[in-house]
């Protein structure tokens, strides 16, 4: 399975902070935002990654992240112009895709919670169809919400419905199969000109290949697209660092414990971050090794 983080945009809720860089790039309390999103997709187990970015924003992903050897990955870089809608994504990065399924997160999402990475290492191990995920909102005509019938199973799916059928808001997070390229070349553009990720996920709900996974009170998923919720995020990071000791989405440690790079690459890494939080946190992960559940990072 391959996987795309979507970090384009213009970042405009988060102006003037966006004006000269990316709102993915951001911190979020010790590491920058995009780390979030892409710390989910490889705990999914995918290493095969595409991000996403504006033109002018491209370099500096590429001078942050580079070609993800030091995480364990494989990181490529595509262009998305101009925002054309989420499903855009898939269109935008057809050759990286290629006849292959695809998970796509949105680059200021972040996800915590016990057993995520059960959850999310079974939805990439699905064949066929699509998986989303969902989440109780008290605002849920902010968002896409998904109506569940007697059995748990998704009846409809609305786009900020002014008086909403349901709580549950679909996050940005989706595991589509192998066809997925092809439902999103065949959407008819929004009446904003966007082809839009609830048309794509529609295409699959008719054919009763959709799946919806509930994340229950156990998980937190915060989308940090405001001044509010970024701060929100930040001091919830901070907050379970702090109290656990442990860091919340650090790729080399995810890698670590995966497997792909070993003890001498993660002390390397965290020489090359210096006398920082981050740092010293990787260079005691090398001298100690990684203990603890990884569920939750």
């Amino acid at each position: 399975m391959k996987g795309i983080v979507l970090a384009g945009g213009t970042g405009t809720r988060l102006y003037p902070l966006t004006i000269a860089t990316s709102k993915q790039l951001l911190p979020v309390f010790s590491k920058p935002m995009v780390y979030y999103p892409l710390s989910v997709l490889m705990m999914a187990g995918i290493r095969d990654i595409c991000v996403i970015t504006t033109p002018s924003d491209q370099d500096a992903f590429k001078r942050l992240l580079g070609n993800g050897s030091s995480f364990g990955v494989n990181l490529s870089y595509v262009v998305q112009s101009t925002p054309g809608g989420l499903a855009q994504a898939f269109v935008i990065a057809e050759n990286f895709i290629a006849s292959d399924r695809c998970a796509l997160v949105l680059g200021d999402n972040i996800f915590y919670g016990s057993n995520l990475t059960e959850l999310l290492k079974r939805a990439s191990s699905e064949d066929n169809g699509a998986t989303v995920f969902a989440y109780h909102v008290d605002n849920p005509s902010d968002y896409g919400v998904v109506v569940l019938d007697s059995y748990g199973c998704p009846t409809e799916i609305e786009e900020k419905p002014a008086v909403p059928r349901s709580h549950l808001a679909v996050t940005g997070l989706y595991f589509f199969d192998e066809t997925v390229v092809e439902r999103a070349k065949g959407l008819t553009p929004s009446s904003r000109g966007e082809l839009e990720i609830t048309d794509l996920n529609r295409t699959y709900l008719a054919e009763g290949s959709l799946n919806v996974v509930p994340l229950d009170r156990g998980f937190a998923w915060l989308d940090t697209g405001t001044y509010e919720s970024m701060l929100q995020a930040s001091n919830f990071v901070e907050a379970i660092e702090k109290r656990q000791g442990v860091m919340i989405s650090c790729l080399e440690e995810i890698a670590y414990i995966s497997g792909w790079i070993d003890s001498q690459s993660l002390a390397w890494s965290g020489a090359k971050m210096g006398n920082t939080l981050y740092g010293r946190y990787l260079l005691r992960l090398a001298e100690e090794g990684c203990k603890g559940a990884a569920d939750e990072r």
